[in-house]
């Protein structure tokens, strides 16, 4: 199972992309708190969120509250001072275990403390020198879709539902 956790977040618009990519993609949201914004109907219809009833998602008071919660599985830190690029790892996931992406806060990212104990699973995306950072949601569809094409996009379609197959061709 995919499992993408915000920390922190502080932008309404990017964690409200960052959930219809989840709903698209079957993956599970963490959100850890203090958040940005409010999880509030009106909030979250501000940011373009209209898939809310179809999305998954668990709320956490902290870090520690997440870890205690979610102790079993594998996780991976996006950070931009990591060393390895988001594709050199195997998510094929053979194993079925479940698989957390770790995304910082816009604005400082992921706690160095948090970083550092887990330094073999900090990657970055590659980029030129010209930009600091992407935008997370950005980042966030990146990095899922390249783990599930490893994982041959399981469970997701690769025809629209809601046309005839030869829709292009008619």
């Amino acid at each position: 199972m995919n499992n993408i956790v915000l920390y922190e977040p502080e932008i309404p618009q990017n964690t409200g992309n960052i959930m219809r990519t989840c709903v698209a993609t079957n993956s599970v949201l963490h959100l850890i708190e203090p958040l940005g914004f409010r999880l509030d109907e009106k909030s979250l219809v501000r940011s373009g969120v209209n898939y809310i009833d179809k999305l998954k998602y668990y709320v956490y008071d902290d870090w520690n509250d997440f870890l205690e919660k979610n102790k079993e599985g594998v996780f991976y830190y996006f950070t931009r001072y990591g060393h390895k690029p988001h594709s050199s790892f195997d998510y094929s996931n053979k194993e079925n275990k479940k698989l957390y992406f770790i995304f910082g806060k816009e604005s400082t990212g992921i706690p160095k403390e948090i970083l550092k104990k887990d330094l073999e699973h900090c990657m970055r995306i590659p980029m030129s020198d010209n930009v600091r950072a992407l935008n997370v949601s950005n980042s966030v569809a990146i990095v899922i879709y390249e783990v599930l094409r490893q994982q041959n996009y399981n469970g997701l379609l690769f025809d629209e539902p809601h046309k005839s197959k030869d829709f292009l061709e008619s």
